[in-house]
């Protein structure tokens, strides 16, 4: 699943490759890709995309009126074409760009979103409401969350998964930062400290932050399928190992509240509980 380094990657390359296009035509062929009457989402035709954000596993193509909201879920891609092609039976929707071009939305598992909304000032947008702040926000005070969270008797993975404890980790990113903070992720977050959760938001910025430099992570059959490729894999720390890139052990990999979740027993640990 692309997580926030892979929709970063995406949005950048986007913001590149197209710029200030204006959107002509729009071609829905899977309808619950819309998650809208089609008459709203069609709003966004003869509307000039103005700024690419992002906020957590977000994209947001902002025009002139309203904005584009897509989320890629699972295997969501997207493909810019010079000329109008064949397709093939997992591309869902088909915009045609004013510059002659086309971008397509391929998903093999069809489980990815797209919803047109009014444009709002700084992301404030209705569907983020419930989100935590974006995880790599420079403002995330580790204080508040350690107040918040810390009284919950949930594993350390479920929070970080959470997306209203920070928006955009993955299950990717979620192995790496338990590794970085020497944490078991399946250590109850009632038993964490506070330094415990500076050392998450500390680990959370530096590991999203080098994953993007990197133009993210491709594991399985994640490509940004915009002439990126991914090179996060190459430092992964524990996800996908098969020995520890630290200290040379063997790395176990667990089911964890229903997620696969990779550890090394050596260089993480449970927290004691407390009295």
């Amino acid at each position: 699943m692309p997580e926030l380094p892979e929709v970063e990657t995406v949005r950048k390359t986007l913001m590149a490759q197209l710029g200030s296009v204006e959107i002509e035509d729009v071609k829905v062929l899977w309808r619950n890709i819309v998650d809208q009457d089609l008459k709203d989402f069609e709003r966004i035709v003869h509307q000039r995309i103005e700024a690419y954000q992002r906020y957590g596993k977000y994209l947001i193509f902002e025009c002139e009126k309203d904005a584009l909201i897509v989320h890629l879920r699972m295997e969501g891609k997207f493909y810019i074409l010079d000329t109008e092609q064949p397709y093939d039976k997992h591309v869902h929707v088909i915009f045609r760009l004013s510059d002659g071009r086309y971008l397509q939305y391929h998903d093999t598992r069809k489980f990815g979103k797209m919803k047109v909304v009014p444009k709002q000032e700084n992301l404030q947008y209705t569907c983020f409401e419930k989100l935590g702040k974006d995880a790599i926000d420079p403002t995330i005070d580790s204080f508040e969350l350690y107040q918040k969270w810390h009284p919950k008797k949930i594993h350390l993975k479920k929070m970080l998964l959470d997306q209203s404890f920070l928006a955009g980790i993955g299950n990717i990113y979620a192995d790496e930062i338990c590794f970085s903070c020497g944490l078991d992720p399946q250590s109850i977050v009632y038993d964490l400290s506070r330094h415990d959760f500076e050392n998450i938001v500390f680990h959370t910025h530096r590991i999203l932050m080098g994953a993007i430099r990197s133009g993210g992570t491709t594991i399985r059959s994640y490509t940004s399928s915009l002439g990126v490729s991914g090179l996060f894999q190459l430092k992964l720390k524990v996800h996908h190992q098969k020995v520890c890139q630290v200290c040379g052990s063997p790395v176990e990999k667990i089911q964890s509240d229903g997620r696969g979740t990779y550890r090394c027993r050596k260089c993480q640990k449970k927290k004691r509980k407390r009295g």
